[in-house]
C-alpha cells in the first residue's frame, strides 16, 4: 500500500521500495542504490549471497513498471563505488527501459560521467523544478522544497515490552523530504522528529504514516 502526500500543488506517491512518484512531472525519484556495493563486499571476503546483487535490479524493475514514469531520476550514490561487474548488470537493465533517466551525482558516484553518456544517462549536480530542487545531499535553500537522499532515515518504532521495530522511513520536514535508501545492505540513521515533522515507515509492502 502506498501513501499519496501534496507539497507545493503537487502530488507524490510514497512507494513501500523507497520510490516515489512525482504526479505531474511523470517522474519516478529514487535514492541511494549503491549498485555495486555487494560485489565490493563479496570481492572483500564477506559472505553475502550472490542472489543479493539481482535483487537490486528486481526492486527497480518492480517499480519502474508498477509507476510506468516517462522519467526515473536518481538522487545520488547510484553505484557505490568503482567500476564492477555489477556495471553490465546496469547497461542491460538500462537498455531494457524505455524511460529517460537522469543521475543526480552524489558522493559515491566517482564512476566516469562519459560512462553514463553512453547509456543516454544525464547526470547533474542537482535540478531544479518549479520551486521543487532535487540534490543529493540535504540542501536548505530560501524559495524551494528539497527532495534528497544520503542519510538512509530510518525511526525506531517502539512496542509492548520495551519491543522496538527500526525501519526505513521517508522524513519529511517543512521544506523537505528525504528518501530512504532504495538498495539493499545499506543500513540507517536514525532520526528523531521534531515538532512539525512527518515520518512515513516502510515495511515490505506498506508505507506507514508514523508521526
Amino acid at each position: 500500500m502506498t501513501q499519496e502526500i501534496s507539497i507545493l500543488g503537487n502530488t507524490f506517491t510514497l512507494h513501500p521500495s523507497g520510490g516515489i512518484l512525482w504526479h505531474e512531472k511523470k517522474m519516478l525519484l529514487i535514492a541511494d542504490v549503491h549498485l555495486g556495493k555487494i560485489s565490493h563486499f563479496r570481492k572483500h571476503g564477506s559472505a553475502v549471497p550472490l542472489k543479493a546483487v539481482s535483487a537490486n535490479f528486481d526492486q527497480l524493475s518492480r517499480v519502474a513498471d508498477y509507476y510506468q514514469a516517462q522519467s526515473i531520476c536518481f538522487l545520488g550514490d547510484l553505484f557505490h563505488s568503482s567500476l564492477n561487474t555489477e556495471w553490465k548488470l546496469f547497461e542491460k537493465w538500462v537498455q531494457s527501459r524505455e524511460e529517460q533517466i537522469l543521475l543526480i551525482a552524489g558522493n559515491h558516484d566517482i564512476i566516469s560521467p562519459l560512462k553514463y553518456d553512453s547509456l543516454k544517462i544525464s547526470t547533474y549536480s542537482e535540478f531544479q523544478s518549479k520551486g521543487f530542487l532535487l540534490t543529493h545531499h540535504p540542501e536548505e535553500r530560501e524559495g524551494f522544497f528539497n527532495f534528497c537522499g544520503h542519510i538512509h532515515p530510518g525511526f525506531r518504532l517502539g512496542g509492548i515490552g520495551r519491543q522496538v521495530l527500526k525501519l526505513s522511513c521517508f522524513f519529511k520536514t517543512e521544506n523537505q523530504l528525504i528518501l530512504p535508501a532504495f538498495g539493499t545492505f545499506t543500513g540507517n540513521y536514525y532520526l528523531e522528529p521534531k515538532s512539525g515533522d512527518q515520518v512515513f515507515a516502510v515495511t515490505k509492502n506498506e508505507v506507514i504514516q508514523v508521526c
